[in-house]
């Protein structure tokens, strides 16, 4: 799927942004939400590929690892959403149809994984659905 470990690496990276900014976009991360994601990198992500990052662990990890680290820079998530849209852009073949529809569902299963969808969450999904339409 990736033609360098490097683009690996940066793909699930900036998947750990995206995936926060969704958490984030109420302005509060809930461990329910952090607990959702880590479910689904174990039961979706690691499948994905086979590439590891430097320290031979599965690269999939690196969505857990940023969004971790992200949550202490206490920013506002849409900053690190147009940083997944600029890698998008930047790499649209790194994305098939069936990543996207995964990206999607892990984002939609975030956002309701407290007490369902805001608003805002709503919004970032609606802002991410678009993106891959176009």
């Amino acid at each position: 799927m990736f033609n360098s470990e490097k683009i690996g690496n940066e793909f699930y990276q900036n998947l750990g942004k995206l995936f926060y900014a969704v958490a984030m976009a109420d302005h509060n991360v809930r461990p329910v939400e952090v607990k959702r994601l880590r479910k689904y990198v174990r039961q979706h992500w690691l499948e994905v590929d086979q590439f590891e990052d430097e320290f031979h662990t599965d690269s999939a990890y690196q969505i857990e690892i940023v969004f971790d680290w992200l949550e202490g820079e206490e920013k506002d998530g849409d900053e690190y959403f147009e940083e997944f849209k600029e890698f998008y852009k930047d790499h649209p073949e790194k994305f098939s149809e069936k990543l996207k529809q995964l990206i999607v569902e892990t984002a939609e299963s975030i956002a309701s994984s407290f007490a369902g969808k805001n608003r805002s969450e709503m919004l970032a999904i609606f802002k991410l659905k678009q993106l891959f339409n176009h």
